[in-house]
C-alpha cells in the first residue's frame, strides 16, 4: 500500500505573521523575476488560498522562472513537464512496472507526485493527456489501475499555455481550465524592467537564477492554514455571488462562471487581504482578482468573439455595473481602535 505523504493539520500562524512572510517571499522571488510584481502577488495569493494558476502570454517573458522562482521560494519540491503532443497521461501520473526480483508490478510514481508541478505549454498535449491532471488538481490524488495515490500536501500545479499559437496545440477544455483558480497574463516588461533583466544576467555571470527559500513547505501549510482561519462578512460573499450571476446574464456570454468561480473569488480575494496584513476582506480586494479568477471560466457568443469582444473586457463591465457591498471592516478597524 501507498503510503499517505499528508500530515496532520498545521497550527495556523497569525495574520501579521503570513503578511510578513508572504513579503518576505515576493521580496525575494522579486530578486530575479523583474516587472511582475502583480501577477506574482496573485499567484502566490492563490497558492495560499491552495489553488492552481495558469500563465497565459507569449513565450520568452518569464513564466516558467517565475514558477520555479516561487516553488524555491517557499521550499516546495519543484518538477517541470515539457508538454509534447506525443505526451501519455502515464508520464505524468506513473505507472505499474513490472519487477524481475519479486515477480510483480510495482507502481512508479510521475512528475505529478511533488510539491509544485509545472506543465509547461500544457495547450501542446491532448486533451487526453490534459486530463490526467484532473483527479489531482481537484482532489490531491492520481488513480492509476484502480488504486489511488495521494499527492504530497502542499500540492499546486502552476501551467503555462501560448495563446498566440495555433499549429500543434490542443485548446485546453472548459473542465480543465475550472480547476485553475486564476488566469494570469505577464505582458511585456517596461523599458527599464527589460534593462534590469538583461543588467541581472550579466551580473550573475551564469544563466540559470537561484533563489534561496524564505520558508519550508511545513511553513507555508501554517500560512494557509492560517488564511482559511479568517472569515469573510457575509456582504462580501454575497458580492462574490452577484459577480459571478452577472456574468451569466451578460448579452456577449453563452455560459457564465459557475459557484466554483464566485469561491474563486472570495479565497483569493481574502488571501490578498491577509498578504496585505488584514483579517478582513474588502470590496477592493474582489475587483483587483475579478478578472484573473473569471475570464477564463466564460463562454462567449459565437456574435461576441467575431466582434473582437474578449472575456476580460466582459468581466470588467460586469465589475463597473454591479453595486458593491456597503463598508466592510469598519466595525473590526473602530473596535482596533478602541472606538465604540
Amino acid at each position: 500500500m501507498h503510503d499517505d505523504p499528508r500530515t496532520t493539520d498545521p497550527e495556523p500562524l497569525a495574520v501579521p505573521e503570513v503578511a510578513r512572510l508572504g513579503a518576505e517571499v515576493l521580496d525575494r522571488v522579486g530578486t530575479v523575476v523583474v516587472g511582475m510584481r502583480g501577477p506574482l502577488r496573485i499567484a502566490f495569493a492563490t497558492l495560499l488560498a491552495g489553488g492552481h494558476v495558469l500563465f497565459e502570454d507569449v513565450p520568452g517573458l518569464g513564466k516558467t522562472l517565475a514558477a520555479r522562482s516561487i516553488a524555491a521560494a517557499v521550499g516546495l519540491d519543484f518538477r517541470r513537464l515539457q508538454c509534447t503532443p506525443d505526451l501519455l497521461p502515464s508520464d505524468i501520473t506513473g505507472s505499474f512496472v513490472y519487477v524481475p526480483g519479486s515477480a510483480d508490478f510495482e507502481f512508479r510514481p510521475g512528475p505529478v507526485f511533488t510539491g509544485l508541478f509545472l506543465a509547461d505549454e500544457i495547450n501542446r498535449t491532448s486533451p487526453k493527456t490534459q486530463s490526467a491532471l484532473l483527479e489531482a488538481m481537484a482532489e490531491g490524488q492520481v488513480s492509476v489501475e484502480g488504486r489511488s495515490f495521494p499527492l504530497p500536501t502542499p500540492f499546486h500545479v502552476v501551467a503555462t499555455a501560448n495563446p498566440i499559437e495555433s499549429e500543434g496545440t490542443y485548446a485546453l477544455p472548459e473542465a480543465q481550465l475550472d480547476r485553475f483558480m486564476v488566469r494570469l497574463s505577464v505582458g511585456y516588461p517596461d523599458e527599464e524592467g527589460e534593462s534590469r533583466v538583461l543588467l541581472a544576467r550579466v551580473a550573475r555571470r551564469h544563466e540559470v537564477a537561484q533563489v534561496e527559500p524564505v520558508i519550508d513547505a511545513a511553513t507555508l501549510a501554517a500560512m494557509q492554514a492560517g488564511v482559511e482561519a479568517v472569515d469573510v462578512d457575509p456582504d462580501i460573499a454575497a458580492y462574490c455571488v452577484r459577480l459571478a450571476a452577472a456574468t451569466r446574464a451578460h448579452r456577449s456570454v453563452e455560459v457564465g462562471a459557475s459557484p466554483r468561480g464566485s469561491q474563486g473569488l472570495l479565497l483569493v480575494a481574502r488571501a490578498l487581504a491577509v498578504l496585505d496584513g488584514r483579517d478582513f476582506v474588502l470590496p477592493d480586494d474582489v475587483k483587483a482578482v475579478a478578472v484573473p479568477v473569471l475570464a477564463h471560466r466564460l463562454t462567449l457568443t459565437v456574435q461576441a468573439w467575431t466582434g473582437g469582444v474578449g472575456a476580460e473586457q466582459v468581466v470588467r463591465e460586469v465589475v463597473a455595473t454591479v453595486a458593491g457591498p456597503p463598508a466592510v471592516g469598519v466595525g473590526r478597524r473602530a473596535h482596533a481602535d478602541g472606538r465604540d
